[in-house]
């Protein structure tokens, strides 16, 4: 049987773009039948453009449905995607980065929510590029001119979010709000505000992230229960359930993992010098 994986031809970026904490894949969909593939979660917000003749759809666990461009913010759950004959390009944004460039959204949205007639205009243009490595540019100078005319995010929470990728997770909350300066409950806020989510969930999705990659690359998972942080394999069991609505066995086997390791060798925000 074929795998999900092969049913793609997939393009990265020769070389680095202007921007930290983004990372870039294209997709070219060769499948002669719809494709349904359950998303993984990652700690990134994901930018998906279709710009061919096939069909993109992505819906979450609430019953939303994005056709054509999609925005997966921090805080969706149960994402899947639907496709046949796509031709897509793929942005991961660390949330340092969607603050300025989407405005953290938290959810499911589309981007000509986001963005309007620039998200149709950008489209266009892809269409219109011959050469991946000239689309990439194309996407960079976008999300790099957005960035520049957006609003960063606190210098607290660039701290913050940076102490929770090096610990993966393994940081208490309340210590973390006193190495900002802030309080607990402000910390929270501020969080929810511009990253999309709470400190608490970040730090268990980060923690998860790093499972789940462990588990894809064939490690037991009560081996990655004990050197991720987690109490034991009902914990890592649980968070599983809650992140991928799955078990450990199931997320080892994920297409959407082989995917990610084709298109992200190793998780952009783990990278030195990334945000």
């Amino acid at each position: 049987m074929q795998s999900t994986a092969a049913l793609w031809d997939v393009a990265v970026p020769s070389l680095p773009g202007p921007l930290r904490g983004v990372s870039m894949a294209g997709f070219s969909d060769h499948a002669t039948s719809p494709v349904d593939l359950d998303v993984v979660p990652y700690p990134a917000v994901t930018m998906a453009l279709d710009f061919g003749d096939g069909i993109l759809a992505v819906e979450d666990s609430t019953g939303g449905r994005q056709h054509g461009t999609a925005v997966v913010g921090l805080g969706a759950s149960g994402v899947r995607t639907h496709n046949q004959g796509i031709e897509c390009l793929q942005i991961r944004l660390s949330p340092l980065v969607a603050h300025a460039v989407l405005g953290s959204p938290a959810e499911l949205v589309s981007l000509d929510d986001l963005w309007g007639r620039e998200a149709t205009r950008i489209r266009e243009q892809l269409r219109a590029t011959a050469s991946w490595d000239d689309r990439f540019a194309l996407a960079a100078t976008a999300l790099a001119r957005r960035y520049e005319a957006g609003r960063p995010v606190d210098p607290e929470l660039r701290f913050a979010w940076g102490k929770l990728v090096r610990t993966t997770g393994a940081v208490r909350i309340e210590d973390l709000a006193a190495e900002t300066g802030w309080s607990r409950k402000r910390l929270w806020s501020r969080f929810r505000t511009q990253l999309g989510l709470t400190p608490k969930r970040a730090a268990q999705l980060i923690r998860f992230d790093h499972a789940a990659h462990r588990l894809a690359a064939g490690q037991r998972p009560s081996q990655v229960a004990a050197e991720s942080g987690y109490a034991d394999q009902s914990h890592l069991n649980r968070d599983t359930a809650t992140f991928a609505g799955t078990t450990p066995t199931a997320v080892a086997e994920a297409a959407w993992l082989t995917i990610d390791e084709i298109a992200w060798a190793r998780p952009a925000y783990l990278q030195p010098g990334k945000l």
